[in-house]
Protein backbone atom coordinates (compact mmCIF):
# COMPACT_ATOMS: atom_id res chain seq x y z
CA UNK A 1 0.00 0.00 0.00
CA UNK A 2 2.53 2.52 1.02
CA UNK A 3 4.44 1.60 -2.26
CA UNK A 4 1.11 2.11 -4.24
CA UNK A 5 0.53 5.17 -2.78
CA UNK A 6 4.17 6.74 -3.41
CA UNK A 7 4.46 5.76 -6.80
CA UNK A 8 0.48 6.59 -7.99
CA UNK A 9 1.61 10.20 -8.40
CA UNK A 10 3.99 9.68 -10.68
CA UNK A 11 2.19 7.76 -12.78
CA UNK A 12 -0.55 9.63 -13.04
CA UNK A 13 1.90 12.41 -13.89
CA UNK A 14 3.06 10.68 -16.96
CA UNK A 15 -0.33 9.72 -17.96
CA UNK A 16 -1.29 13.51 -18.08
CA UNK A 17 2.37 14.42 -19.92
CA UNK A 18 1.35 11.80 -22.59
CA UNK A 19 -2.41 13.12 -23.18
CA UNK A 20 -1.25 16.35 -23.35
CA UNK A 21 1.47 15.83 -25.68
CA UNK A 22 -0.97 13.51 -28.11
CA UNK A 23 -3.02 16.56 -28.04
CA UNK A 24 0.15 18.98 -29.23
CA UNK A 25 0.64 16.55 -31.54
CA UNK A 26 -2.84 16.26 -33.45
CA UNK A 27 -2.66 20.23 -33.48
CA UNK A 28 1.07 19.68 -35.43
CA UNK A 29 -0.64 17.22 -37.49
CA UNK A 30 -4.00 19.09 -38.45
CA UNK A 31 -1.71 22.26 -39.21
CA UNK A 32 0.88 20.46 -41.57
CA UNK A 33 -2.20 19.25 -43.19
CA UNK A 34 -4.38 22.46 -43.64
CA UNK A 35 -0.91 24.42 -44.67
CA UNK A 36 -0.69 21.02 -47.86
CA UNK A 37 -4.35 22.17 -48.27
CA UNK A 38 -4.28 26.04 -48.60
CA UNK A 39 -0.48 25.25 -50.79
CA UNK A 40 -2.80 22.98 -53.13
CA UNK A 41 -5.49 25.48 -53.24
CA UNK A 42 -3.01 28.27 -54.16
CA UNK A 43 -1.03 26.59 -57.12
CA UNK A 44 -4.88 26.56 -58.73
CA UNK A 45 -6.11 29.77 -57.61
CA UNK A 46 -4.17 31.91 -59.59
CA UNK A 47 -7.08 33.67 -62.05
CA UNK A 48 -9.30 33.53 -58.79
CA UNK A 49 -10.04 37.27 -57.95
CA UNK A 50 -8.32 37.10 -54.48
CA UNK A 51 -6.04 33.78 -54.76
CA UNK A 52 -4.30 35.07 -50.97
CA UNK A 53 -7.93 34.84 -49.70
CA UNK A 54 -8.95 31.18 -51.61
CA UNK A 55 -5.30 30.00 -49.92
CA UNK A 56 -5.90 31.39 -46.34
CA UNK A 57 -9.43 30.27 -46.65
CA UNK A 58 -8.43 26.69 -47.64
CA UNK A 59 -6.28 26.65 -44.86
CA UNK A 60 -8.55 27.82 -42.33
CA UNK A 61 -11.21 25.46 -43.34
CA UNK A 62 -8.76 22.35 -42.98
CA UNK A 63 -8.42 23.31 -39.79
CA UNK A 64 -11.63 23.31 -37.99
CA UNK A 65 -11.02 21.54 -34.76
CA UNK A 66 -8.01 24.20 -34.55
CA UNK A 67 -8.97 27.38 -32.80
CA UNK A 68 -9.31 30.19 -36.00
CA UNK A 69 -8.49 33.42 -33.34
CA UNK A 70 -4.90 32.21 -32.39
CA UNK A 71 -4.17 30.66 -35.75
CA UNK A 72 -1.74 32.67 -38.11
CA UNK A 73 -1.55 32.47 -42.36
CA UNK A 74 0.64 33.82 -44.70
CA UNK A 75 0.76 33.41 -48.27
CA UNK A 76 3.64 34.44 -50.48
CA UNK A 77 3.99 33.89 -54.20
CA UNK A 78 3.91 35.90 -57.48
CA UNK A 79 1.26 33.99 -58.66
CA UNK A 80 2.83 33.74 -62.06
CA UNK A 81 2.62 30.56 -63.95
CA UNK A 82 5.70 28.46 -62.92
CA UNK A 83 6.64 30.49 -59.82
CA UNK A 84 6.05 29.30 -56.16
CA UNK A 85 3.22 29.58 -53.41
CA UNK A 86 4.45 29.50 -50.28
CA UNK A 87 2.00 28.42 -47.29
CA UNK A 88 2.74 29.32 -43.76
CA UNK A 89 0.99 28.62 -40.61
CA UNK A 90 1.81 29.25 -36.71
CA UNK A 91 -0.38 27.88 -33.61
CA UNK A 92 0.30 28.46 -30.21
CA UNK A 93 0.98 25.12 -27.89
CA UNK A 94 0.74 24.95 -24.18
CA UNK A 95 2.10 21.54 -22.30
CA UNK A 96 0.85 22.19 -18.96
CA UNK A 97 0.84 19.31 -16.18
CA UNK A 98 -0.60 20.03 -13.14
CA UNK A 99 -1.23 23.41 -13.43
CA UNK A 100 2.42 24.62 -13.86
CA UNK A 101 3.60 25.43 -17.87
CA UNK A 102 6.30 22.93 -18.68
CA UNK A 103 6.48 23.74 -22.04
CA UNK A 104 4.88 25.92 -24.83
CA UNK A 105 5.73 28.32 -28.28
CA UNK A 106 4.60 28.26 -31.50
CA UNK A 107 3.98 25.34 -33.77
CA UNK A 108 5.07 26.23 -37.39
CA UNK A 109 4.23 24.41 -40.92
CA UNK A 110 5.54 25.68 -44.24
CA UNK A 111 4.55 23.88 -47.60
CA UNK A 112 5.70 25.21 -51.06
CA UNK A 113 4.10 24.20 -54.23
CA UNK A 114 4.70 25.47 -57.68
CA UNK A 115 1.71 27.74 -59.27
CA UNK A 116 -0.06 25.89 -62.34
Amino acid sequence: MVEFALVLPLLVVLLFAIVQFGIVFNNYVTLTDATRAGARAGAVARNDADPNGTTTGAVKSSSANLDQTNLNVSVNSTWQPGSDVTVTATYPYSISLLGWVVASGNLQSQTTERVE
